[in-house]
């Protein structure tokens, strides 16, 4: 079976490795200009293309040259039923007409329980959302339609109050690489096979939109789960939950609930204890939270090096 890579990042990149090992061929390799947070570039596929002899193709989207590129990559060869796409986080629009060039389609990974959790930062959302598990799929994809068709592998991370997004990401990035390879494995043995036809009903899709950096801001008026599940849905790589302490903005890293079943009256934001291993307790619309690490100015660590007094309180930016 011969894979065609579309796409960026490490994981797809890994995948490549995987796919090779399992004696599978790689034939074309079509990638684009990577995101700053990436750890594998364009020259890292380019090289992968030429060790293993592929056909390299940088281009940012599918134009008519890109379509006639993989139409004769596919013609020069006698064998042409079993050519499969691989894409992740390609930057382009991969329309419907390029993938009827692959007999068994183009495979995507998708981070949400589809059909539930399609569109932007689903992880995030489901982290904010209080679910107990995130899903992770690999389905075909179909042009023009987000996060659609048949389901081919599915897996699950469950979660509670305490995961952080750097978690998900991390076992997404793990898991990703091998379901392609066992995707693959299930479709070579059976063009037909499919682990669930995705329902097309509106009522059981759930579209998740892009989060922004500004949505991180903290309002402290808010329980303590709410504020403590926004921390962790925009922990790293995100650019953090944060709120403003004397002037001056504070991330807020790692924190924890936490009860000490006093009674107290507050107005939420106000510093409760100063702790002996360094983290501080915050007063919440809904319970305390411990905080535990955070970034404020040239600092990086525990917030009692920085908050020294319970009078002092954070603020909504």
């Amino acid at each position: 079976m011969k894979v065609v890579l579309i796409g960026r990042t490490e994981i797809l990149y890994d995948a490549a490795k995987r796919l090779l090992m399992e004696g599978y061929e790689i034939p074309v390799i079509i990638t684009a200009k990577e995101a700053p947070e990436y750890t594998r570039t364009s020259s890292d596929f380019q090289k992968l293309s030429e060790k293993i002899g592929a056909k390299f193709l940088y281009a940012p989207k599918f134009t008519n040259q890109e379509i006639e590129f993989l139409k004769e990559a596919i013609n020069a060869v006698d064998d042409r039923d079993n050519w499969i796409g691989v894409s992740v986080n390609y930057t382009g629009v991969i329309q419907q007409k390029i993938i009827d060039l692959f007999p068994l389609g183009i495979l995507n990974a998708h981070g949400g329980d589809l059909p539930r959790y399609r569109g932007n930062a689903c992880q995030a959302w489901a982290i904010l959302n209080g679910e107990e598990r995130i899903g992770l799929c690999v389905h075909k994809m179909v042009g023009g339609e987000l996060d659609s068709g048949d389901i081919i592998e599915r897996d699950y991370l469950p979660i509670d109050i305490n995961t952080k997004i750097t978690e998900v990401y991390a076992w997404m990035y793990e898991r990703i690489p091998q379901m392609f390879v066992d995707a693959v494995k299930k479709l070579e043995k059976d063009p037909g096979y499919v682990l669930e036809v995705q329902s097309r009903d509106p009522e059981d899709a759930l579209r998740c939109y892009p989060r922004m950096p500004e949505d991180g801001a903290i309002d402290w008026h808010k329980s303590n789960e709410e504020i403590l599940r926004l921390i962790n849905a925009s922990n790293r790589p995100y650019a953090g939950a944060y709120c403003c302490y004397r002037g001056h903005k504070l991330i807020i890293w790692d924190a924890e609930l936490y009860d000490d079943r006093e009674k107290y009256l507050a107005v939420p934001g106000q510093i409760a204890q100063i702790c002996s291993d360094g983290s501080v307790v915050v007063i919440t619309g809904r319970g305390k939270l411990r905080i535990r690490e955070i970034e404020y100015e040239d600092h990086l660590g525990a917030p009692a090096q920085k908050i020294k007094s319970i009078r002092s309180r954070l603020v909504s930016c």
